[in-house]
């Protein structure tokens, strides 16, 4: 303990040593019962920490913004892994980092030694922003128009915990695509940025409101064109609508992809103006040169060497090997199956980074590494040392490198398992279809349960986790079969289509090699996988499939899952992406007397519209808390004012004229000292009186 201390002492930030004191006090009083477990859950998500299906362990998600992460972070990731974890390392689609099976009390030092290297755990969960994402190739994109990832870093910087973002109604995601080729995925994200240049102007196509999940919606173009310098006031605008109008009971419906569904994107749009007046700038120029250049490695002698494959040399230069922009390098993908690299290999990859390229690589949305700025003259040696650790696998991106969530390995959602059978898929790919590795058109995809952590809602060929019951109501893990979807440019693309068809699992390795089989026969030349499927019909893949679903006659292997040795039993509990909502009224009232010390603090420190956010937050968790003492639970914000006028002020018990707004001066006013000074006196007063007013009502009730 002793040495943690000193190592908290030692971080120079004292923002991040204040949170992580913050964190180990709360698992104290969790433990000593002094503080809710629903409540804690959502203080623990918001720091990177998730409970897994297995009881008393967590999984710790390292947010890596835009998926950069350098040789020495890896090493310190995998030295924490192995005193913490299970010595593996996840790569996630969102170019995350996962850890699992972590102690929850040993959490605030694991957090700090990361921090030594400016690794954060913030906000890698809960109802926050969650890790900013970008095309891995950004920065080195011969099609891109600029690089993004200074824009990435920034927004990233921004909303760390910017108070406008830490108790949405949901998790809120973003992605910057390097180029119209949209490789991040932009139509799938809350907020979705691919680089336009007008007039000579930076600037960004804007798309919104897209999301998978079970309910997958596409994302819609908010702008054309919206210059670089409002990046960072439009995204603070979008975030207090959705923080504002944004669904918080109904888990289900709480994206802002509902909101804007039930709203329609003019309504949306002009909320989003009526805010603008309130955001902290309203210009915020990026200065994207500033941020640090690329690290280049110098050029080293070396000897011609002969590579012992040949053959599987050429495919890996033809697959995994891409020209930069820069003249003279090249960009290096590491295809990992379904993402996992043990801390030890870990080591021993970032040598070989180190000794043949930039030790600055990128995570990728599909689960692999991308290493920057290899000479030519040393390409040979890489891919050798990379082969004998098993990293030089062909094939990145391709129909055999299959996308994968964790599922039932950790996850309190996964239904059934994604992992083991995904490495299955491959291995029919890579022994069946082995010239499949030079297709990158087909994806396929998969995810433990309906919600698409896998991204099996924008598969060509997705599966997501389900149950069967045969004709004698026993239960087998099964497959739901989604098929058709892709990416296609520009900020477009298309959803997956699900066939209303549910297969056992171990029938999924068939499944595929009907639809692999079926595609050679009867794609026309040069046919892309979703024109394929518009074109045949969702009819023609039910047909073909359908007799994978007849559980009439069944093997004693089906009734065990991938990677378990006994007959499958159905395992889900509450999921925890998006936290829970807190109904207990003490606490809604003691997180407002800490949202005013919060605005106390910001005021002091001169940031004013930060301090006018937390009072705004004090205003809305006091009224919510009165309203549950006569059970009515509102399900946004704005109803929650409203509501308040009704119980509380129409019939007399408070006196405000319209107490919606009352409160929603904080988009009628400028963040300025005086607006901030008086919003929080404001606020104060009005905790305070519904403390009286509390006080007053249970004294009537004793003496009664």
């Amino acid at each position: 303990m002793q040495s943690f201390r000193t190592e908290l002492e030692d971080l120079n930030n004292p923002v991040v040593a204040r949170d992580i004191v913050d964190l180990e006090k709360k698992i104290r009083l969790f433990r000593n019962g002094e503080i809710d477990e629903e409540k804690f859950r959502s203080l623990r998500l918001v720091r990177g920490i998730y409970g897994q299906r297995q009881p008393g362990v967590q999984m710790v998600r390292i947010k890596l913004p835009f998926g950069k992460v350098t040789t020495k972070q890896l090493r310190r990731i995998a030295d924490i892994s192995d005193e913490y974890a299970s010595s593996n390392l996840h790569a996630t689609t969102r170019q995350d980092i996962q850890i699992h099976f972590v102690s929850l009390d040993r959490t605030p030092e694991l957090w700090t030694k990361l921090e030594q290297d400016e690794i954060t755990l913030r906000e890698a969960c809960g109802n926050t922003v969650r890790n900013i994402t970008a095309s891995a190739t950004a920065g080195i994109d011969p099609n891109e128009l600029f690089d993004v990832s200074p824009y990435a870093y920034e927004v990233f910087k921004y909303f760390l915990r910017n108070p406008v973002c830490q108790e949405m109604g949901r998790k809120f995601k973003i992605a910057f695509s390097s180029s119209d080729d949209d490789t991040a995925y932009a139509f799938i994200h809350d907020l979705g940025l691919i680089p336009r240049i007008q007039q000579g102007r930076r600037g960004f196509k804007v798309v919104i409101g897209g999301g998978l999940g079970a309910n997958p919606y596409l994302a819609q173009t908010a702008y054309e064109f919206l210059d670089e310098d409002q990046l960072i006031p439009f995204t603070e605008a979008v975030l207090r609508v959705f923080d504002r109008y944004g669904e918080r009971n109904r888990r289900m419906k709480a994206r802002l992809k509902f909101l804007l569904d039930e709203i329609g994107l003019p309504e949306l749009m002009r909320l989003v103006e009526e805010e603008k007046k309130a955001t902290r700038h309203k210009s915020y120029k990026i200065d994207y040169e500033s941020y640090p250049a690329p690290h280049i490695p110098e050029a080293i002698p070396v000897q011609e060497i002969t590579v012992a494959d040949e053959k599987k040399y050429q495919r890996w230069l033809d697959t995994n090997v891409i020209k930069q922009k820069q003249e003279g390098f090249f960009g290096v993908y590491v295809k990992l199956p379904v993402g996992n690299l043990s801390s030890d290999l870990a080591r021993k990859f970032a040598d070989v980074v180190d000794a043949f390229a930039s030790h600055e690589m990128r995570i990728t949305v599909n689960q692999g590494y991308l290493i920057r700025f290899v000479r030519p003259e040393v390409l040979k040696h890489l891919y050798t040392a990379l082969d004998k650790l098993g990293l030089a696998e062909p094939g990145f991106d391709s129909v055999g490198d299959v996308t994968a969530c964790p599922g039932t390995e950790s996850c309190n959602l996964g239904i059934s398992d994604s992992t083991k059978i995904s490495l299955e898929f491959e291995r029919v790919i890579k022994e069946e279809y082995p010239d499949l590795i030079y297709n990158s058109d087909i994806k396929i995809k998969i995810s433990g349960c309906p919600n698409s952590c896998g991204q099996h809602g924008l598969a060509s060929i997705g599966f997501h986790g389900s149950t069967i019951k045969d004709k004698q109501g026993k239960v087998l893990p099964a497959l739901v079969v989604l098929l058709g979807g892709a990416k296609l440019s520009g900020g477009d693309g298309i959803i997956s289509d699900k066939l209303g068809l549910k297969i056992p699992s171990r029938r999924g390795p068939q499944a595929l090699r009907l639809l692999l089989d079926d595609y050679e026969t009867n794609a026309l030349e040069g046919e892309y996988y979703h024109d394929y499927y518009k074109r045949l019909g969702r009819n023609h893949f039910y047909g073909l499939l359908k007799p994978l679903g007849d559980v009439t006659a069944t093997s004693p292997i089906e009734y065990i899952d991938w990677g378990e040795e006994h007959n499958f039993v159905l395992h889900t509990a509450v999921g925890e992406c998006a936290g829970v909502i807190i109904d207990l009224v003490s606490t809604l009232l003691f997180d407002s007397e800490e949202k005013l010390g919060w605005s106390k603090e910001a005021l002091d420190k001169q940031l004013y519209a930060d301090s006018i956010y937390h009072s705004y937050s004090a205003f809305i968790n006091t009224a919510k808390a009165l309203l549950l003492t006569v059970d009515v639970k509102p399900s946004t914000q704005i109803q929650t004012l409203n509501d308040f006028q009704t119980h509380f002020v129409a019939t007399g018990l408070f006196a405000f004229d319209n107490f919606k707004e009352y409160v929603l001066r904080i988009n009628k006013n400028e963040p300025t000292e005086t607006f901030a000074i008086s919003y929080r006196a404001d606020s104060k007063k009005f905790m305070e009186d519904v403390f009286a007013f509390r006080g007053s009502e249970k004294e009537t009730i004793s003496r009664s």
